[in-house]
């Protein structure tokens, strides 16, 4: 296996990213992918951190223009981005 040019990655992904060719949600074939690509990187050497997303689930979409509370929009993006992280988690652990 080749050794990677770098030695700490931080990679961002975003929650509509994980949607793959989806409009919403996690498409898993789409997940696997990207862990499988992530793996291949930690066993070349790099370390990596990895920022998930999902924020603005709620944000500026109709539930937010019919009154949702801005701190209720975000905790709810914030829980969007808890079950990304699982998602990513679960796939990575898969892998090994």
């Amino acid at each position: 296996m080749a050794k990677t040019t770098y030695k700490r990655i931080l990679l961002k992904v975003s929650g509509e990213g994980l949607a793959g060719d989806q409009s919403f949600g996690i498409e898993p074939k789409f997940l696997n992918s990207m862990a499988d690509q992530i793996a291949q990187a930690a066993k070349a050497g790099a370390q990596i951190a990895i920022v998930i997303g999902a924020g603005n689930i709620f944000r500026g979409m109709e539930v937010a223009a019919k009154g949702t509370d801005r701190v209720t929009a975000d905790l709810m993006g914030m829980l969007g981005t808890v079950m990304n992280a699982l998602a990513m988690q679960n796939a990575l652990e898969k892998i090994g």
